[in-house]
C-alpha cells in the first residue's frame, strides 16, 4: 500500500475523470488500465483516492468501507495475495426492502455479505484481532450491489480497484446481532432472486472468516491514513457468487443466524 504510483499525474487524473463521467452518464467505458496506462495497484488506488476526495468535496459523506477479492480462487485468478477495498458513502445506502432505481446503475450484480458496524475507532496499523472484536458493535445481513463502469465487466485488478472496488450501493438488515458466541465461518448464506435460488455460500468463503477480512481492512485503512471510526459500516466480502440483476428483480437474502434483508429493482 505504501508503493508510489508509476503512472503520471495527468494519467491518473484522466482515468479518474473518465470513471466519474461513466458513472454520471451510466455509460460503460473501455478498461482504464489500457486507455490511460494505469498499470499498478498503487496507480489504481491513486485513481480511487482522487475520486474519493472529489466525492467528499462535493458533500458526500464517508460512512464505511467494503472489502473485495475475499475469495482465494478469485485472488489466484487475478494474481494477487490480498483483498482490495472501496469506500461506502451515505448516499449508497438503500433501506431494507427498498426500491433500487436501475437508472442509477450501469450493469449491476448483487452479493450476499455480513456487515460489521463499529462502536469505537480503530486508529492503529497494528490493530489486533482482540481490538477489532472489542470494537464491533453488532452485525447485520447485507446485500452489496456491485457495478462496473468497465464495459461487459471485462476488468483487471487495477480496473476494479480504481473504480471504487466496483461498489455501487448496499442494503442492510434492521435486526442487529452481537458478535459474541457466533462462529462466522459456519454462517450460511442463501440469496434468492425472484424466489429462486441465485447464490449459496458460507462465511468460510470470505478469507476463511469474515473477521479476518475486517482485520485486514482495519489495518490497511490505518496504514493509508483513512482509519475506521465508530459508526462505520464494514462490508466484509461476498459469501458466494455474484448474481446479475435487472429492473423487475426482487432479492431476498437469508443468513443462518443473522437474519434477512431484501430489495427490489425498478
Amino acid at each position: 500500500m505504501n508503493q508510489q504510483p508509476s503512472a503520471g499525474v495527468e494519467q491518473i487524473e484522466a482515468a479518474a475523470l473518465a470513471l466519474r463521467a461513466a458513472r454520471t452518464g451510466q455509460a460503460p467505458i473501455a478498461q482504464i488500465s489500457a486507455t490511460f496506462g494505469i498499470d499498478s495497484l498503487a496507480d489504481a488506488y491513486a485513481v480511487q483516492e482522487l475520486n474519493t476526495q472529489r466525492a467528499l468535496t462535493d458533500g458526500r459523506r464517508l460512512v464505511g468501507r467494503k472489502v473485495g477479492l475475499t475469495s482465494s480462487a478469485v485472488q489466484q485468478q487475478l494474481g494477487v495475495d490480498q483483498p482490495d477495498f472501496g469506500m461506502l458513502f451515505a448516499d449508497m445506502e438503500i433501506l431494507d426492502d427498498g426500491e433500487i432505481d436501475c437508472s442509477r446503475l450501469i450493469q449491476p450484480k448483487a452479493e450476499g455479505e455480513i456487515a460489521f458496524v463499529l462502536d469505537r475507532d480503530l486508529p492503529n496499523a497494528d490493530t489486533t484481532l482482540a481490538e477489532l472484536i472489542s470494537a464491533v458493535g453488532y452485525l447485520l445481513p447485507a446485500i452489496e450491489i456491485v457495478d462496473s463502469a468497465i464495459a461487459d465487466w471485462k476488468i483487471t485488478l487495477v480496473d476494479t480497484v480504481a473504480d471504487n472496488a466496483s461498489s455501487a450501493l448496499y442494503v442492510l438488515g434492521k435486526q442487529p446481532i452481537k458478535l459474541s458466541a457466533l462462529d462466522l465461518r459456519l454462517e450460511g448464506m442463501l440469496l434468492e432472486k425472484n424466489r429462486a435460488l441465485a447464490s449459496l455460500g458460507v462465511g468460510a468463503a470470505c478469507l476463511g472468516n469474515p473477521l479476518d477480512a475486517c482485520l485486514w481492512l482495519a489495518r490497511t485503512m490505518a496504514e493509508i491514513g483513512r482509519p475506521l471510526h465508530a459508526g462505520d459500516v464494514l462490508l466484509s466480502g461476498a459469501l458466494g457468487p455474484m448474481t446479475p440483476v435487472v429492473a423487475g428483480d426482487h432479492l431476498h437474502l437469508r443468513l443462518t443466524r443473522l437474519g434477512e434483508v431484501g430489495c427490489r429493482f425498478v
